[in-house]
Formats: structure tokens, C-alpha cells, sequence
């Protein structure tokens, strides 16, 4: 028996909503307080996301 990711109806067209609009990106001052804040409380995940962010609004052409 294989157990794979079994995706919902819902999902799909969530993340088609989700590629057509586009969401403002916060300002990279603000981006990198929050990097410096997740970094002291150590939160791995919240740094990735941090970081990916202030490259996306660094360097617009990197996201699209």
C-alpha cells in the first residue's frame, strides 16, 4: 500500500488564487527586524521565511 499526499479539491484552486494576485510585500527595514527578531528567538522557521521574504522584496525579479 502506498501513502501519498493526497491533495484537496480546495487546495488547488487556492494556490491558483494565491499565483494571480499579488500581495504587497512589507517594507525591507520592517522585513529585516522581524529577521533579527526571529533569529534571537532562535525560531529556524520564521528566519527561513524571514529571509526569503527580504530577498523577494530586495530583488523583485527573483519571485516571479
Amino acid at each position: 500500500m502506498k501513502c501519498g499526499r493526497i491533495s484537496r479539491p480546495t487546495e488547488a484552486a487556492a494556490l491558483r488564487a494565491a499565483a494571480r494576485s499579488t500581495r504587497p510585500l512589507p517594507p525591507v527595514p520592517a522585513l529585516l527586524a522581524a529577521l533579527l527578531d526571529a533569529n534571537e528567538r532562535r525560531d529556524r522557521e520564521a528566519v527561513t521565511l524571514c529571509a526569503h521574504r527580504v530577498v523577494r522584496a530586495a530583488t523583485p525579479e527573483v519571485g516571479e
